[in-house]
Formats: structure tokens, C-alpha cells, sequence
């Protein structure tokens, strides 16, 4: 069970075979020198996020529970930028993965972490990846490695594109009902790379919220 693209999920779902992948059926490419995709998004405000959840502090940025279960291990091999916002965004850029997957825990794409770090699209990529693992009887084990980071801020100072890359090479699809983990075998399938835009919660405190997910599969350049 490895990444594929949302759109496939229907013919997957008979292999058992889907895993996190490209929002809205596009891979997104970019430059240095291109516009942020999305970048004035931040004029509006994002969707409401959840109230906090009653778990330790350690498991609870923002106040809300993004904790997974143990055989469940994202990694997240970043270096902090120094701008101060743009740290912020790539904080909350690996929570939604972490609310994603805690989603697909929980067997809930209505999840207080979901709605805490989405909005706009980046809600519906959530939703919609959360349900293809639940319509397909599938929970996730292993670790999933998330590196070779970048962070670009837009002009208005409230939206940033986290780029990175992700290796699933050991990161694989459980069946709910058996327990059986669907290993594979390693390949370029288990690379891609993504584009996160983030936006700021215009009434949180320092709270980042994905607005748009661009992802490039089997990506060469991050093996």
C-alpha cells in the first residue's frame, strides 16, 4: 500500500493499494522565482478551528490533540527557519499531516486536529484522503520521513509555501479487520514532493492553516 492519487483511489481500493498523495489531481511544479500558488488566500478568514482536546500538553500544539498511536511515526527531519512566521507555518504544516493521520486513527475525517490546521482546500484534500483510508478498511503503520525542507513567504506576510519532500519507503497500509500490514517492495512510488500553502488564522495566536496541497509523485528528485 503506497501513494497514489486521489482520483485512482476507486480502482485502489479493489488492490488494497492507496496511501496520502496529490490534491485535486495536479502535481504542482515550481521555481524559485514563481508566485506562490495561492498566496492571497490570506485575506479571508479560515475556517474556524476546533476547540481544544483534553490531552497532555506534549501531544496538544495550538491546544489540540495531534497525538497518534505508537506503531504510527511521523518524522519530521527539519531544520527551523529564522523567520519567525515562516517557522510557525512549518510547524503547523506537520501537524496537518499529523491530523491527517490521526484521522485516519480515529476513522473520522471530522477530527478537532483537521479542522484546527485546514481550510479551503486544504480541508477538502484532508477529507477527502482520510476517507479513501476509511472506505478502504485501511489504517497506516511504520514511519513516514518528511525532509529536505524550504520555506517561502508572500508579500502580504500571511500566507507561506512549505515545500518537501516524503519518503514512504517504510511507512505501509494496515487492514483494519486482520491487522495484516500490506508491506511492498521499495520503489520510485515511495517518494514525493510537497507544496503546502499555509495561511494564518487571523485570530489565532500564531496558528497556521493549510489552504492548498500540490503534490508532485514519484519524485526523482527526493530519492
Amino acid at each position: 500500500m503506497k501513494r497514489r492519487t486521489v482520483h485512482a483511489a476507486a480502482a485502489l481500493a479493489a488492490a488494497s493499494a492507496l496511501l496520502l498523495t496529490a490534491c485535486g489531481g495536479e502535481d504542482g511544479k515550481s521555481s524559485d522565482n514563481d508566485k506562490i500558488a495561492g498566496a492571497d488566500q490570506g485575506t479571508e478568514a479560515p475556517e474556524k478551528p476546533a476547540q481544544p482536546s483534553g490531552a497532555p500538553a506534549a501531544d496538544k500544539p495550538d491546544g489540540v490533540d495531534v497525538s497518534l498511536p505508537k506503531d504510527m511515526n511521523l518524522v519530521f527531519d527539519w531544520d527551523k527557519p529564522q523567520n519567525e512566521n515562516e517557522a510557525a507555518a512549518m510547524d503547523d504544516a506537520a501537524n496537518f499531516f499529523r491530523a491527517i493521520y490521526r484521522g485516519v486513527d480515529k476513522r473520522t475525517a471530522k477530527d478537532a486536529a483537521v479542522t484546527a490546521y485546514a481550510t479551503r482546500e486544504g480541508l477538502s484534500y484532508a477529507q477527502t484522503q482520510i476517507n479513501a483510508w476509511i472506505e478502504g478498511g485501511w489504517t497506516a503503520a511504520g514511519t513516514l520521513r518528511h525532509y529536505d525542507v524550504t520555506t517561502r513567504s508572500a508579500a502580504n506576510g500571511t500566507s507561506v509555501e512549505v515545500a518537501f519532500c516524503a519518503d514512504s519507503g517504510k511507512f505501509f497500509g494496515k487492514e483494519i479487520k486482520t491487522g495484516k500490514v500490506l508491506k511492498t517492495d521499495p520503489s520510485i512510488e515511495d517518494f514525493d514532493y510537497y507544496r503546502i500553502i499555509m495561511v494564518k488564522y487571523p485570530t489565532g495566536e500564531g496558528l497556521w492553516q493549510a489552504s492548498k496541497v500540490f503534490v508532485e509523485t514519484k519524485a526523482a528528485k527526493c530519492q
